[in-house]
């Protein structure tokens, strides 16, 4: 049996993804009236609407007891849900579905994992995805970065289904940060589009964007070839130039001066004021990433970011 902790979007597409290995797939939900309404329908009219759950899909409000579990929850709700779930997770194989930072502690997904979860064996699937991509059954690649080499490789084997092929790395904090990152510079990708500054200005922060991850990344002692490989590059791609990308669409509403739906998890909004705040005592320089959090926290317009950017001292690139 395989776990996925988390029944939104994301999770109950890789549910669907996993059940076509022809095993159960548990899918839990902390919320009881939303489990019963998914054995109900058999969808998740929720978070994945039109999308048939297979009988060998069980949503569930009990943590599942054998398996690797995935924890597809928001990155700033991992900490609550491990800490309240600590003696059911003990010694379990837990591999993190999320992108960001947690604002308390300035920790990544695994490292979440391992300081609340002693004794766990954690790991990070990530790259670039979407759930309705994954769900409808295209072809998608991903990273799964497990500090276990031997471990990483029978998750790896464990986890790749017909439309899901996986690499994998021992450069969690790589894989964790390229993730996490590229989301802030995302919302600044959409606020030039959104604010009509065209593609070029897009293309612009993305490359110099890229930049300010790798000088994180690198300094947290993150290979650059998984910087350049699905769990960095190819992930910011994605995220800066799809409509499907939450990140992107929220800073699309900025640009344009638009309400975004509350209710709709932006992950780069908490991760760009955390690694601000991260970079600032580790004195590195990130001045997009400052830019939007400042633009996320209202302290700038989207006209005053750009033009904190663009009038920054000229220098080699």
């Amino acid at each position: 049996m395989i776990g996925v902790m988390g029944a939104g979007a994301f999770g109950t597409a890789l549910a669907v993804s996993l059940a076509r290995l022809g095993e159960v797939v548990a899918l839990w939900a902390h919320d009881a009236d939303h489990v019963a309404e998914m054995n109900a329908a058999r969808e998740n009219a929720k978070r994945l609407p039109g999308v048939a759950l297979a009988d060998n899909i069980r949503p569930t409000a009990d943590i599942p007891d054998a398996g690797p579990l995935i924890l597809a929850v928001p990155m700033q709700r991992l900490r609550g849900v491990l800490e309240t779930h600590a003696d059911a997770l003990k010694g379990r194989l837990l591999i993190a579905a999320c992108k960001g930072i947690d604002l308390a502690t300035h920790l990544g997904p695994v490292e979440t994992i391992a300081q609340v979860i002693p004794g766990a064996q954690p790991a990070i699937l990530t790259g670039p995805s979407f759930a309705a991509d994954i769900a409808r059954g295209l072809p998608t690649a991903l990273t799964l970065a497990c500090g276990d080499a031997v471990l990483g490789e029978r998750l790896q084997q464990a986890l790749t289904t017909p439309n899901i092929r996986i690499y994998r790395t021992t450069d969690t904090h790589g894989a964790e940060l390229g993730g996490a990152l590229k989301n802030v510079i995302a919302i600044a990708a959409g606020a030039a589009i959104g604010k009509g500054m065209g593609d070029s200005a897009r293309a612009a922060l993305m490359t110099r964007g890229f930049a300010e991850i790798r000088r994180l990344a690198q300094a947290r002692g993150a290979q650059p070839e998984t910087l350049m490989g699905l769990s960095g590059f190819g992930d910011l791609v994605l995220t800066c130039t799809s409509d499907l990308s939450r990140n992107y669409r929220f800073g699309l509403a900025l640009g344009r001066g638009e309400a975004f739906d509350s209710d709709t998890t932006v992950e780069g909004v908490a991760t760009a004021r955390a690694v601000t705040e991260w970079a600032g005592e580790l004195g590195i320089d990130m001045p997009i990433c400052s830019a939007v959090a400042a633009l996320c926290a209202g302290k700038f317009s989207v006209a005053e970011a750009l033009q904190s950017l663009l009038s920054r001292p000229l220098k080699e690139e």
